[in-house]
C-alpha cells in the first residue's frame, strides 16, 4: 500500500508552561481503566482518549493524553464498551447510515485494548455485515504533553509535545522529554501520516461481509528505566482461590478484585536476586501507583490467606528502606517505616511538598510488627522471620522512644517541615482530624486507632521474640498494658448515645471527640476489654455510621459531615473491612454481617470492582452508592478486603507455629452452600465447603490440626 508522509522538522520540544494556572481534580467515576503497573490506561466509556485524566500513563508520567478515532462524515455511535479483566478493555460502535438498506446496523467498530508494562496495545477492527460495499476514511488522532501524574491530578492543562516521525515496524509517531521517550507504530501502516497533528490516516474498502483491522503499539520507557518494574512472567506471590457460593455477587467481587490485586504488583529492584525479586502492591491508580508504607502492610496482611509471599516481599522491601537516621526534611527517624516513594518530589500546587522518599506516617512501623507476626503465624518460614527480627526490633524500638518523646506515652505526630502531610495517619487529609462541633484538631495528634496498632505490634513483637529466643519480650507486653491503660484513661469520652473512644487527642492532649470509624480499626488488637467492644459493636452499626453501604469515615449526626468528604462522611471499602474482621475477632459476628452485607451490595453497584472510596449518602437516597468521582479504582487495598471479609465470613485463623489452623463460619452460611478451594496455609493448600445446613468440611494441608466450632 503506498504510503503518504508529512513531516516537519523538529527538535523533540518538551512539555510547554501550562496555559492554565491550576484548575480542578479530574473526575473517573465514568472512566474505564486497565491497568498493568506500573502503566495504565484511563479512557472514556467510549475507549476514546480524549481530555481530563485520559491517557496512556506509564511510571507516574503520561505518554498520551489523546488516541482518538473518528469516520469521515460518518457518526460513530457508541454501544458497549468495558473491561475485560483488569489490562483489557473492549468498546463497540456503530458507523451510522454506511451500508444500511434496513433499519438494522450494518457497519461496526469493535476497538480492543490491551496493556502491558510501558506498552498499550490499540486494535480497530471495521466489519462490514451488511450486503452493499462500502468506502471510507478512518483517522486515529495521537497527541501527548508527556505530563506528570501530580500534574495531571492538579488539574492543569498542558499544550501537546510536537511529535516526530517514527519508521520501525510501521510508521508512526514518535515523542521525548527530557528523560521520557513514546513511540507509537501502526501495522499495517497508515494510508497518509499528518505528523504535526498527530493523524494516522486509513482508507478501507469492504466488500458485504468483509472486515479490516489496524493495530496501533504505543510504547513509553523513563531515561533511567523504572523505579519499581513490573514482575516478568507470571509466577503470583500469592494462591488463586475459586469461590463458588450462592451469593455470585460474592464470587464475582473475589474474582475482580483478584484480577485487579494481580497487575498492582510491583518489584524490589534492590533485592538481592535479580531473578526473582520481592513483589509488593501498589497503593492504587491512577493516583498512587508506587510504594506506600501502610497501603502495601494493610493489602498484605489482608491476602494472608492466599499466602505468605506477598507479605513477605513486602516487608523486606520496606525493610530495606527503613529509617536510620534522623532527618527532618524527609522525617525519616531511626526504625521508622516510610510513608511513599516518588521517582521525583510531590508539588501539589504550593501547599504540599513532598520528597522522593518520605516517612511522614505514624501507623506504617507498627503495621509492619503486625504483618511480621501475622505472615509467621500463617506460616512464613522461620528463616525468613528470623532475618527480619533485627527490623522489627528497630521498629518496637521507634514506637517506643517516639512514645516516650510525647511526655504522655502515646504515638503521635507533627508535620515538621510546614509543608508535609499535616496528618499522618490513613485519614490524612488536612481536615480530617476534629472536634463534634466540627473545629479541626491542633497538632501534635495521638490517633486512636494507632494506638491500637502500637498495642497489637508490641503484643505480637513479645511474640515474635519470644519465639525466637530474643530478649524483651516481658517489657514489651508490660508496654502494651501500660498503653491500653493510658488508653481507657484518656481517649473515652461520651455523648448522648454512651461511650466511645475519641478519633485522637489533640496537641494540649485534650480528646476529639467526632464520632468516627476509626473506633473500627481498635475491635481485635486486644486493646479492649469485652464490654469496651459491645459498645463499639453497637456504635458501629447504628444509622449514623453504617450508611447501609459500609461506615462513614463521619458520623452523618456530626458538624461537618459531608458524603462527599474525603474523609469526613465518605465510606471507604477497607475501613469497612478492617472493622468487620475486628468485630469477628472480638465476638460480633451478627454486627460484622450487616457490615458485610453492605460492602457486598457496593462491590455490584461499582461492577465487582470497589473504588478506593465512595459516596456516604446511605441506602436512603438510594439502593446504589453514588461514586466519590475523583477515587482510585482500582486500589489495592479496596481490592484485598474482598479477601478479608472472605475470612471473617469463615472465621479462618492459623497458628502454624502452634500447628492448627481455625476455621470457625460466623456469617458464611448466609453464603451457603459455599466452596472455597485453593487458600493457603503454611505453604499447603486449604478448601473450606460450608453446606446449606451449616455444615462445615475442611481439607488442611498434612500436620495442621483444623479447630472448628
Amino acid at each position: 500500500m503506498d504510503t503518504t508522509v508529512k513531516t516537519q522538522d523538529t527538535n523533540g520540544s518538551v512539555t510547554a508552561p501550562p496555559s492554565t494556572a491550576a484548575g480542578l481534580q479530574p473526575f473517573l467515576h465514568d472512566a474505564v481503566v486497565t491497568l498493568y503497573a506500573p502503566s495504565l490506561v484511563i479512557s472514556c466509556a467510549d475507549g476514546q482518549l480524549s481530555g481530563g485524566a485520559d491517557g496512556f500513563y506509564h511510571g507516574d508520567r503520561r505518554a498520551l493524553s489523546r488516541l482518538t478515532v473518528a469516520a469521515e462524515g460518518i457518526a460513530l455511535a457508541p454501544v458497549r464498551g468495558g473491561l475485560r479483566g483488569a489490562d483489557r478493555a473492549d468498546f463497540r460502535a456503530i458507523l451510522r447510515g454506511l451500508g444500511e438498506t434496513t433499519p438494522d446496523p450494518a457497519v461496526a467498530l469493535h476497538r480492543r485494548r490491551c496493556t502491558a508494562a510501558g506498552r498499550l496495545e490499540e486494535t480497530f477492527e471495521v466489519t462490514n455485515a451488511g450486503t452493499e460495499h462500502v468506502s471510507l476514511r478512518l483517522t486515529v488522532s495521537a497527541a501527548t504533553d508527556l505530563a506528570t501524574m501530580e500534574q495531571v491530578k492538579s488539574g492543569q492543562t498542558f499544550e501537546a509535545v510536537t511529535p516526530q516521525g517514527a519508521d520501525a515496524d510501521g510508521i508512526g509517531l514518535s515523542w521525548t522529554g527530557d528523560d521520557f521517550t513514546v513511540s507509537l507504530v501502526s501495522e499495517p501502516a497508515p494510508d497518509t501520516l499528518e505528523v504535526p497533528t498527530g493523524q494516522l490516516s486509513y482508507d478501507i474498502d469492504l466488500q458485504a461481509g468483509a472486515s479490516w483491522s489496524v493495530t496501533l503499539s504505543c510504547t513509553a520507557a523513563h531515561a533511567d528505566g523504572d523505579q519499581f518494574p513490573a514482575p516478568s512472567g507470571d509466577q503470583l506471590p500469592w494462591r488463586t482461590p475459586v469461590l463458588r457460593s450462592a451469593e455470585r455477587g460474592l464470587d464475582r467481587w473475589l474474582e475482580q478484585s483478584l484480577a485487579d490485586l494481580d497487575r498492582l504488583r510491583l518489584t524490589d529492584p534492590q533485592s538481592p536476586h535479580p531473578d526473582r525479586p520481592d513483589q509488593f502492591l501498589a497503593a492504587g491508580a491512577p493516583w498512587f501507583l508506587t510504594l506506600f508504607g501502610r497501603d502495601s502492610l494493610w493489602a498484605a496482611r489482608m491476602l494472608l490467606p492466599l499466602g505468605t509471599d506477598l507479605a513477605a516481599g513486602t516487608l523486606r522491601t520496606l525493610a530495606r528502606r527503613q529509617g536510620a537516621v534522623t532527618d527532618p526534611t524527609t522525617e525519616e527517624q531511626p526504625g521508622k517505616i516510610l510513608h511513599e516513594v516518588r521517582q521525583g518530589t510531590l508539588q501539589i500546587a504550593d501547599q504540599l511538598s513532598l520528597p522522593p522518599v518520605y516517612y511522614g506516617t505514624v501507623d506504617a512501623t507498627p503495621l509492619w510488627i503486625t504483618l511480621l507476626h501475622d505472615a509467621w503465624r500463617w506460616g512464613l518460614p522461620p528463616q525468613e522471620v528470623e532475618q527480619l527480627l533485627p527490623h522489627a526490633e528497630s521498629a518496637l524500638a521507634w514506637m517506643r522512644d517516639q512514645a516516650d518523646a510525647s511526655g504522655d506515652g502515646f504515638l503521635k505526630y507533627v508535620d515538621q517541615t510546614g509543608h508535609g502531610l499535616s496528618n499522618q495517619g490513613w485519614k490524612d487529609s488536612n481536615d480530617s482530624i476534629r472536634y463534634r462541633d466540627g473545629r479541626l484538631a491542633t497538632a501534635p495528634i495521638a490517633l486512636c486507632e494507632v494506638q491500637g496498632y502500637a498495642y497489637e505490634a508490641a503484643r505480637g513483637g513479645a511474640s515474635l521474640l519470644r519465639a525466637f529466643g530474643r530478649s524483651g519480650a516481658d517489657a514489651w507486653e508490660e508496654w502494651a498494658e501500660r498503653l491500653a491503660d493510658r488508653f481507657r484513661k484518656h481517649f473515652w469520652v461520651e455523648d448522648a448515645q454512651g461511650p466511645y473512644p475519641a478519633v485522637a487527642l489533640d496537641g494540649d492532649g485534650r480528646p476529639a471527640d467526632a464520632v468516627t470509624s476509626s473506633f473500627g480499626h481498635l475491635l481485635g488488637t486486644g486493646l479492649l476489654n469485652e464490654e469496651e467492644g459491645a459498645l463499639l459493636a453497637a456504635r458501629l452499626t447504628g444509622p449514623d455510621l453504617d450508611a447501609g453501604h459500609g461506615l462513614r469515615t463521619l458520623s452523618s449526626d456530626s458538624v461537618g459531615f459531608n458524603p462527599y468528604g474525603y474523609h469526613t462522611g465518605s465510606i471507604w471499602p477497607h475501613d469497612t473491612a478492617i472493622a468487620v474482621h475486628g468485630l469477628v475477632r472480638a465476638g460480633f459476628p451478627d454486627a460484622a454481617a450487616s457490615l458485610a452485607e453492605g460492602l457486598l451490595t457496593a462491590s455490584t453497584a461499582f461492577d465487582a470492582r470497589l473504588p478506593e472510596l465512595f459516596a456516604g449518602h446511605g441506602t436512603e437516597a438510594g439502593d446504589s452508592p453514588a461514586p466519590y468521582p475523583a477515587s482510585c479504582r482500582p486500589q489495592a487495598w479496596a481490592g484485598t478486603s474482598s479477601v478479608l471479609v472472605l475470612q471473617a465470613a469463615l472465621g479462618l485463623d492459623a497458628d502454624v507455629p502452634g500447628g492448627t489452623v481455625t476455621v470457625a463460619p460466623t456469617f458464611a452460611p448466609t453464603y451457603a452452600p459455599l466452596t472455597v478451594t485453593g487458600l493457603q496455609v503454611g505453604g499447603g493448600q486449604l478448601d473450606v465447603t460450608v453446606a446449606a445446613d451449616g455444615t462445615v468440611n475442611v481439607i488442611a494441608p498434612k500436620g495442621l490440626t483444623v479447630v472448628t466450632p
